[in-house]
């Protein structure tokens, strides 16, 4: 095939970028660099089945080769990105997939779209099914990113029931690993700067706050499954092993040997949901999927690529 990626040289973009390029498919990877970084793909630069394009996806996008998919990841995803760039996130979320998707429309190509586990907001069903709609609020502090996945979602159906664009929507959940940004501030590079610097790890609130940590070779798997599927609903992509942040922070000083412990703040960050656990059962019985490496050796990748980053 050849493949189209939007947001190709952000974190998962470009861990996308590898998969099909190892098995054997031609990647056109688009980003506009805004939180993107051309470093994570610098090691594909002068292989002939890879071309990068820098371009805003919010403006009209014009490809020349014949496309069999297109794999939707452009977006800011935290909430120190989506934060600071409010118009950006909610125009890649409407303009960018509008754009995306007739463009898929045009070329006859597969239509993928990266959503996410915010599209539940804070929510009041545990473990979290892809029928459930949700607890969002809307003008919150990360109304602009959940907003704008939710209305990507509708717009990804709209073109698959009105025009029969052939699509796919993958909800991840929390994803980890080598490529992330050391300050992009979400937990787990917060948590392993902290502590390959000495220093004693932030938890907020008592820290029983949950998430489910999966990492990029699981959720990778999961996508390119997903796209060989021949399966348009909404499916959770994500690890179903539930931890406290807490207990995070714990198994993040013991992977590290950070012996500087732990500091509280009392705060709770505004927005931030406290509890996060996907059902997978749709993605076990249609993509034959479920995550595979441990916390124990997901941190060891992850923490070895942040010391050099360091």
């Amino acid at each position: 095939m050849r493949v189209l990626i939007t947001g190709g040289s952000g974190f998962l973009g470009s861990h996308l970028c590898d998969r099909f390029l190892a098995e054997g498919h031609t990647v056109i990877a688009m980003d506009n660099l805004i939180t993107g970084n051309t470093r994570n793909i610098a090691h594909l630069i002068g292989n002939p089945s890879f071309k990068f394009i820098q371009h805003d996806i919010t403006n009209y996008i014009y490809v020349k080769e014949a496309l069999d998919a297109i794999i939707h990841f452009a977006s800011p995803a935290s909430p120190i990105d989506y934060l600071k760039l409010p118009i950006q996130t909610l125009k890649v979320g409407a303009l960018g997939t509008h754009n995306a998707l007739g463009l898929a429309l045009a070329k006859g190509a597969k239509f993928l779209i990266a959503s996410t586990s915010e599209i539940y907001g804070d929510p009041l069903e545990h473990p979290q099914q892809e029928s459930y709609s949700g607890n969002v609020d809307p003008i919150g502090p990360r109304g602009v990113y959940d907003e704008a996945k939710r209305y990507a979602e509708a717009l990804t159906m709209a073109y698959h029931n009105a025009h029969r664009v052939d699509t796919r929507i993958v909800r991840i959940f929390n994803t980890y690993g080598p490529r992330m940004r050391l300050a992009d501030g979400r937990v787990v590079p917060n948590f392993i700067a902290q502590a390959l610097q000495g220093q004693p790890l932030t938890v907020y609130g008592d820290g029983s706050q949950t998430r489910s940590f999966q990492y990029v070779s699981d959720l990778v798997e999961g996508v390119y499954r997903l796209l060989q599927a021949d399966y348009n609903q909404p499916i959770n992509i994500g690890n179903p092993a539930e931890m406290s942040i807490l207990d995070f922070a714990h198994a993040v000083n013991e992977a590290t040997g950070n012996t500087a412990g732990i500091v509280f703040r009392n705060e709770r960050i505004k927005g931030d949901p406290q509890i996060r656990q996907p059902d997978i059962t749709r993605a076990r019985s249609v993509l034959h999927w479920e995550p595979k490496v441990t916390l124990r050796e997901g941190l060891k990748e992850t923490i070895n690529y942040f010391r050099e980053v360091l």
